[in-house]
């Protein structure tokens, strides 16, 4: 990812000057273009916080962006400040993801403290909401379940239920967090799954691109009702859960 993050930015910067221009002709949406338009502003803003920029470095993004739109002359060369830039991606994405591992670590204990929690080996706190019964999945086994992923804030990234439809996927190909603590649950039963970061998306998180954004060092709760266990099946939908 970061060897795109050059080009990719030189399209955000058209992209984040349209909006800033439109949003200050019109700073409440009415029509669906409008609105279109507008979450078109909002998605470039998410793309841009995986820089984490200051007050103050916003103000120079939006006057090189503001020169460049205007072909002023600088001595400042884009092309010169590739690695530059790739560079800056990965130390604010590095700092980031520090800070969220400290949060992180205060997320776990707090999920371990709870009535029924039990945290294993790897670090991942596993929480029964729900007995199930039968047999538990293994690896080579597909599952059907119902997810609901949050992040540590409480806000939702990923959600069946919303989407009204289960995911079925195989569980050696998902996320460390889901490999281990699904075959800690039976048919029919529900729980709360929080994820450390290294069994998760580790300190490169997920891009905005992704459509799902997930902060570098980022600890994850999942809830999850497992309905059923197909044993060694393909899956129908294997991109369709973490």
């Amino acid at each position: 990812m970061p060897s795109r993050i050059a080009a990719r930015t030189a399209q955000l910067a058209f992209l984040c000057i349209l909006a800033t221009s439109l949003a200050a002709e019109a700073q409440v949406p009415e029509t669906e273009e409008q609105k279109t338009v507008y979450a078109l502003g909002r998605a470039v803003a998410r793309n841009l916080k995986l820089f984490a920029l200051s007050p103050d470095e916003v103000k120079l993004l939006i006057a090189g962006l503001s020169s460049g739109l205007a072909d002023e002359k600088s001595d400042v060369d884009p092309d010169a400040y590739k690695d530059k830039i790739n560079e800056l991606m990965r130390s604010r994405s590095a700092a980031r993801a520090a800070g969220e591992r400290e949060a992180s670590t205060r997320f776990l204990a707090e999920a371990a403290s709870q009535k029924g929690a039990q945290k294993t080996a790897s670090g991942l706190v596993y929480q029964e909401t729900k007995a199930g019964a039968g047999a538990a999945p293994t690896k080579q086994d597909d599952v059907v379940v119902h997810y609901t992923g949050k992040r540590r804030d409480g806000s939702v990234f990923d959600s069946s239920v919303e989407r009204g439809e289960p995911a079925d996927f195989p569980l050696a190909r998902m996320i460390p967090c889901w490999t281990e603590g699904l075959q800690l649950m039976k048919p029919g039963g529900k729980a709360v799954i929080t994820c450390p970061a290294d069994l998760a998306y580790g300190d490169t998180g997920l891009p905005p691109g992704s459509g799902e954004m997930i902060a570098p060092g980022a600890a994850l709760r999942f809830e999850v009702e497992l309905i059923s266990v197909e044993k060694g099946g393909a899956a129908k939908s294997p991109g369709s859960a973490p």
